[in-house]
Formats: C-alpha cells, sequence, structure tokens
C-alpha cells in the first residue's frame, strides 16, 4: 500500500508522506487518537517503501549472476560440495552493494533448527527455516554431529533465502545435460539400500551433488551403490 499524497502548486510536485501529515497533526494540536492513527500509518507505510527495496535490491543482484562452484572433495562419496566458507564468501560481497545481507539464527530447543534470514538496509527481512537430526555417520563425536548438521542447514538455508546454487567448477551452462540418469528401477534401488543402510538421504543427496535420486548420472550408479555398501558392511 502506497500512501504518499501528491500536492501539485505553481512551481513543484511535493509528495506527502504519513510522516509529513504526522508534523503538521502535532503543529495543529491534533487529538491524541488522531495523532495515534498517523503513527500506524507510518509505520505501515515505512514496511511498504522497506519491502519494495528489498524486492527491488533482490532483483538486481540476482542480475549479477553469481558463480557458487564446489570446492570440498567427499571422498565418501566420490563427490564435490560447496563448503560453507566458499558460499559466503562469494555470495556476500556480491549482496552487499545492493543493501543485502545473510544471517543465522540457530535453536536446538527441540532438535537442530537453523534459520537464514535476508535483511535489506531499510528494515524488511525474509527467511527459510530448515531441521534436522544430528549427523551420525562416520566416527563424530556428539558435538562433531551437531556441528555437522548445523553446517548443512546453513549452507541449505543460505542457498535457499537468496536463490543461489553451487555448480562443479568445470561445468559448462547445462550444455552437459545429454548425460543420462539413473532409472526408475535405480531409484527405487537406491531409496531402498538407503533405508537398509540407515543413511541420512539428505545428507547423501548433498554428497553426490544433486537435490533428487532421479538426477544422479548413470555413469556414477556403480560408485554410489558401492559406497553406501560399505557403509552396510562397516555397520
Amino acid at each position: 500500500m502506497n500512501t504518499a499524497i501528491a500536492e501539485k502548486n505553481d512551481s513543484a510536485v511535493t509528495t506527502i508522506t504519513p510522516m509529513h501529515m504526522l508534523q503538521i497533526a502535532v503543529e495543529k494540536g491534533h487529538d491524541l487518537d488522531r495523532i495515534e492513527k498517523l503513527m500506524e500509518l507510518e509505520r505501515i507505510w515505512k514496511a511498504d517503501q522497506a519491502r519494495e527495496a528489498y524486492q527491488l535490491a533482490l532483483s538486481e543482484f540476482k542480475k549479477e549472476q553469481v558463480t557458487v562452484t564446489k570446492d570440498k572433495e567427499n571422498t565418501q562419496y566420490g563427490s564435490r560440495y560447496t563448503g560453507i566458507g566458499n558460499l559466503v564468501n562469494t555470495v556476500g560481497p556480491a549482496m552487499a552493494p545492493f543493501g543485502l545481507n545473510a544471517r543465522w539464527s540457530i535453536d536446538q530447543s527441540d532438535g537442530i533448527s537453523v534459520t537464514c534470514i535476508l535483511s535489506h538496509t531499510l528494515g524488511h527481512n525474509e527467511s527459510v527455516t530448515m531441521s534436522g537430526p544430528p549427523d551420525k555417520s562416520g566416527s563424530k563425536n556428539e558435538l562433531q554431529q551437531i556441528k555437522s548438521t548445523i553446517t548443512y542447514l546453513k549452507i541449505e538455508t543460505f542457498q535457499s533465502v537468496t536463490g543461489t546454487v553451487s555448480q562443479d567448477a568445470g561445468d559448462d551452462d547445462g550444455n552437459a545435460a545429454g548425460e543420462p540418469t539413473i532409472t526408475e528401477t535405480q531409484v527405487a534401488d537406491l531409496e531402498a539400500l538407503i533405508s537398509e543402510v540407515d543413511a541420512n538421504k539428505n545428507k547423501f543427496l548433498t554428497a553426490c551433488g544433486v537435490d533428487a535420486l532421479e538426477d544422479i548420472f548413470a555413469s556414477n550408479y556403480k560408485l554410489v551403490v558401492s559406497k553406501l555398501k560399505a557403509k552396510r558392511n562397516a555397520s
């Protein structure tokens, strides 16, 4: 809602905002009820202005086409992923000129929950929250399990709220998209194997560098299966 009012005279067009209206009301000694209504109107107007500025800033930031590369190697699954340092140090400076900044809030009152809050300098912010259990894969101690999950959730929420994605350093803007992916039967087999070895599916997908099992390349299928079977044999 835009409540600014334009008042035209012979020399210029003056925009009357709720703040101007409030000042006039105070100067003229209007009653408290009217002043309170104008104060609420000003608050709503500022919130609208901040939200519009946020959306414009985010839109302009998206035009930068920031490239986040997968800089870490996951030896367990033979795949690459994006480290949190690389992600933040790449995207953060690109957002700053547009008045955007991201931060996290962590809640462990009921499991592990991480919220990434993307804020604009005028005050509007939007957020994404994700939760997950401690990462018990490997030989992590309890603190390492919590840290691993928090790091994972930080990366996922950050990418979600900023609308950024990571890619391999050698990606060619989709020119290799013709490589075949695994079949429906292989997807079902992986689902069953993941359940059998009690693997964390979200962690597994991240390690494979995909958003869903059906996105796994056929050429990587045997390697992925062997890694899962190795986990079963080790347990």
